[in-house]
């Protein structure tokens, strides 16, 4: 076991956890699970690095802490290693990392490439190339010039990660449309579900529509909520008629109320995440004192302990963060972005559509056992996903993460403790993401009729 340790670190051999209890793991699975565990750890570092609480901790605990701070010679009490501009540095680092390996992997085909041994193993030799590339930042000349650059570009990765997750939002929807609509031709069963699931989709937005009027909305004031849930409502009305439209229907044929319910869900998710970001407005009540308006009454008791709602709420976020990067670096998110879909004549209806494995199922897999945990080796013959595209995706997730922990272009104030009370750049970031994903939806409708000679599949 000790042997395969190494050679899982320090070599080519693919990285199993070393363990007979635990189940069987793939190799390219494995893969992405250290690159992830990679991301986790940085992102750990960037939410301690914003936060007041734990530095003000360090201080009160560690022996000798301004001594060390000025050996390290990151300040006299640290404030080099902590705040937005050290979570850019850190960033930068790990942005360099992936955009590094996604150079390297550009056009891998084969997994018995020298190229892919690199990617496939090396761990140990990539952990410490990793936390070079971060300390490196930290010594930049022109920090003033870097950082302001750095915010740029960040941004601008940011907002294309965002962009990757909509466009594959609404891939998503067409996908599961046209995989049950290919069952019904044979099965009956296959239209009652697809009208069960619609249902239950426009039940949930009209749900959370009224409920974000009545909790979220006053008779006096709060004008913005009220404009933002009533554009966002019609919205949803709007791309619903566009779907089933006789015009969009004739190019269309598997255009119908099941992708237009998803999207409708996901507008008012974003419309809730978006109304729950805003700064908090307040007034003076009859006795002259400030309340807080347009936010739930029992949402105010949720912020007594701070450090809890902040602990929680960061990792859930970065989950849903990292569960992102990771669905969006399969084959089929990536053909999917360059217009490669199934033809109705290969779609097989199942329930769990999106669950189809990486890859052939008749793939020849050898296993391997070496006293620890089996590896299947799935990619004897060729590469199951995109080893650029992975790396692409975690380059963008890495800005996406720094601008997330800094408050995009609230940075200067930013703290981890406050990620949740509420930032107007944040509010506004998620409604453009809301009109983006509408826009997109029915563009990928009307695409059809606007540019009749050209071949479209969704």
């Amino acid at each position: 076991c000790l042997t395969f340790q190494l050679a899982c670190c320090c070599g080519t051999a693919a990285c199993s956890l070393c363990c007979k209890c635990c189940p069987k793991i793939k190799q390219s699975t494995s893969t992405r699970f250290m690159y992830a565990l990679y991301f986790i750890l940085v992102t750990i570092i960037c939410c301690i690095m914003m936060s007041t609480t734990v530095a003000n901790e360090m201080k009160t605990h560690i022996p000798f802490y301004k001594e060390m701070c000025k050996g390290i010679q990151a300040g006299e009490m640290c404030e080099k290693l902590v705040g937005y501009s050290a979570v850019y540095k850190v960033c930068f680092g790990m942005a360099c990392f992936f955009f590094l390996f996604f150079l390297f992997t550009i056009k891998i085909n084969s997994s018995k490439s020298c190229r892919a041994y690199v990617h496939n193993g090396f761990w140990l030799i990539k952990l410490i190339l990793l936390a070079a590339m971060c300390s490196g930042a930290f010594f930049i000349p022109d920090q003033d010039t870097f950082l302001n650059a750095w915010r740029y570009v960040g941004a601008t990765g940011g907002f294309l990660f965002i962009a990757i997750q909509l466009i594959l939002l609404v891939e998503f929807a067409h996908k599961w449309n046209k995989n049950w609509t290919a069952g019904a031709n044979h099965k009956q069963m296959w239209n009652g579900l697809l009208a069960l699931v619609t249902l239950i989709l426009y039940s949930v937005a009209v749900a959370a529509l009224v409920l974000m009027a009545l909790f979220y909305t006053r008779s006096e004031g709060c004008m913005y909520n009220k404009v933002l849930i009533g554009i966002n409502g019609g919205l949803c009305l709007f791309v619903s008629l566009v779907a089933i439209s006789p015009c969009v229907q004739n190019r269309q044929p598997h255009s119908g109320l099941l992708q237009s319910g998803v999207i409708s869900c996901y507008v008012m998710y974003l419309t809730f995440s978006a109304l729950s970001s805003k700064p908090p407005e307040t007034i003076l009540d009859e006795n002259n004192q400030n309340i807080t308006i347009c936010v739930p009454e029992f949402s105010q008791g949720l912020h007594t302990d701070e450090n809890l709602v902040t602990g929680l709420g960061t990792t859930i976020l970065f989950g849903c963060i990292l569960y992102s990067c990771l669905t969006s670096t399969t084959r089929a998110s990536s053909e999917a972005l360059r217009g490669i879909y199934a033809t109705p004549e290969t779609e097989v209806a199942r329930c769990c559509f999106c669950c189809v494995p990486d890859g052939d199922a008749d793939a020849e897999r050898h296993i391997e056992k070496r006293r620890g945990q089996t590896v299947i080796y799935d990619e004897k013959k060729g590469t199951v996903y995109s080893y650029a595209y992975f790396h692409f995706v975690f380059f963008l997730a890495s800005l996406y993460v720094m601008m997330t922990v800094t408050h995009w272009f609230h940075y200067e104030t930013a703290q981890i403790e406050k990620f949740f009370t509420g930032t107007w750049s944040i509010f506004w970031i998620k409604m453009a993401s809301c009109w983006f994903c509408v826009c997109l939806y029915v563009w990928t409708l009307i695409a059809p009729l606007c540019c009749p000679t050209r071949e479209f599949s969704v």
